[in-house]
């Protein structure tokens, strides 16, 4: 199966693109991961959205930020796969795909992401590293990382 992206503004999606990542992101975040919390949190529309799709249906996504838009170097979050295509290495490849999307539109190599803890080697293999503590995000552990 090929995963295609698509890199989009806030203003560029259609209003099922949108429904079809907050749909996903709820799906994941909310119900698999069994935490409440504010999805919809104001910032979509200062992200460039990484649409990952198979067959035309969206399997993968993340949002990225120029620096300063969320941290004051570039960021990337929401990073999911939907759990029927975890075992395909989607996630590695959406990963890369969002840190070429930082240097293509922000021009720049150096990230900052808040990592669910349990994913800390699946970002190291991508060049990130643990900064500080751990804390809790939505009630979740989480720890600070950068890259570049």
């Amino acid at each position: 199966m090929e995963l295609s992206f698509q890199i989009k503004t806030f203003q560029e999606l259609t209003t099922t693109s949108l429904y079809e990542i907050l749909q996903l992101r709820a799906k994941v975040f909310v119900v698999e991961q069994n935490c409440n919390y504010q999805d919809v949190d104001g910032l979509d529309t200062k992200a460039l959205h990484v649409l990952g799709y198979i067959d035309n249906h969206l399997i993968a996504y993340a949002r990225c930020f120029a620096p300063g838009e969320y941290f004051p170097q570039a960021a990337i979050g929401r990073v999911l796969v939907e759990k029927n295509y975890r075992k395909e290495n989607y996630g590695h490849r959406l990963l890369e795909e969002s840190i070429k999307v930082i240097g293509t539109y922000y021009n720049t190599t150096s990230i900052k992401i808040s990592a669910q803890e349990y994913l800390l080697k699946f970002y190291q293999q991508h060049g990130f590293k643990a900064i500080g503590d751990t804390y809790l995000e939505d009630n979740i552990p989480h720890r600070a990382m950068l890259k570049g």
